[in-house]
C-alpha cells in the first residue's frame, strides 16, 4: 500500500542529498537564475522515481496545486520535480489545462522548463483538438511573452507526419525578424525537425523567406 501523495517526501530525499560544490557549477551553466540543490540529473531521476514508488499520486482535480507547491520552492530541481508530477499524470490532461500550462511556461521561465512543457504537455493537448489548439497556438504566439511565443513554435517538435506545416510556417514568419535569441533557436529548432519528415518543404521555406543567420543555420544544419 502506497502512502497518500505529500511532496515532503521529495523535498526530505533532495535535501538529503544537497551538493553545494555542485550547485555552483549548474547555477552558472543556468546563467545564475536559479538557485540549485546540486542535484545532478541521473541522480535526481533516481530519487523521484523512489517517491513515486512509495507515494500515490495525486487526486486529478489536486494536480496542479501540487505542481504549484514545488515550482514555489527557489531551487531549481523542485521545479524539475513539478514537471515530472505532470509528466507522471500526462494521461489525465483535457484540453481545460492550457491557460495553466501557460502559468508555468510563464513563471520562473528558462528554456529548460519551457522545452519540457511545450513540445509534450502543450503538445499533447493541441493534438486532442487542432482546431482549438491552432487558435490557442495563434493566441500564445501574439503574446507579449517571449516564453509563451516560444512554446508555439516548439509545440509541434515531435508531431513528424502530423505536422500542421502551414501553422508551423505561419507562427515562424510572425517572429523571423525577432531579434531574441531564443526565439531565434526555436525557429531553427522547429524547423530542423520537421525536415526529418519533409526535408523538400523545410528547404523551400528557407529559401523563400527570411530568416535571421542563426535561425537559418539550425534550420539546414543536416543538409549537405
Amino acid at each position: 500500500m502506497k502512502n497518500t501523495w505529500n511532496p515532503k517526501g521529495i523535498i526530505e530525499k533532495f535535501e538529503a542529498n544537497r551538493n553545494e560544490e555542485q550547485a555552483g557549477p549548474m547555477e552558472a551553466y543556468m546563467k545564475n537564475h536559479f538557485p540549485f540543490l546540486g542535484i545532478k540529473s541521473p541522480l535526481r531521476k533516481q530519487l523521484l522515481k523512489e517517491h513515486f514508488a512509495e507515494y500515490a499520486l495525486p487526486e486529478r482535480e489536486q494536480l496542479f496545486e501540487e505542481v504549484w507547491k514545488l515550482y514555489e520552492l527557489p531551487e531549481r530541481e523542485y521545479h524539475y520535480a513539478g514537471i515530472a508530477l505532470i509528466e507522471k499524470m500526462r494521461k489525465q490532461l483535457t484540453l481545460e489545462d492550457f491557460p495553466v500550462l501557460r502559468q508555468f511556461i510563464e513563471t520562473k521561465s528558462w528554456w529548460d522548463s519551457v522545452d519540457s512543457i511545450a513540445p509534450h504537455f502543450v503538445g499533447q493537448l493541441v493534438k486532442m483538438d487542432r482546431a482549438l489548439g491552432e487558435s490557442v497556438m495563434m493566441e500564445w504566439s501574439h503574446s507579449d511573452n517571449m516564453w509563451t511565443n516560444r512554446s508555439a513554435i516548439l509545440h509541434q517538435l515531435k508531431f513528424k507526419q502530423e505536422t500542421d506545416a502551414d501553422l508551423l510556417f505561419d507562427i515562424i514568419q510572425q517572429h523571423s525578424s525577432s531579434t531574441e535569441f531564443f526565439i531565434q533557436k526555436a525557429i531553427g529548432w522547429a524547423l530542423r525537425e520537421y525536415a526529418k519528415t519533409q526535408p523538400d518543404k523545410v528547404k523551400a521555406f528557407v529559401e523563400e523567406h527570411p530568416l535571421k543567420p542563426l535561425s537559418r543555420r539550425e534550420a539546414l544544419k543536416h543538409f549537405s
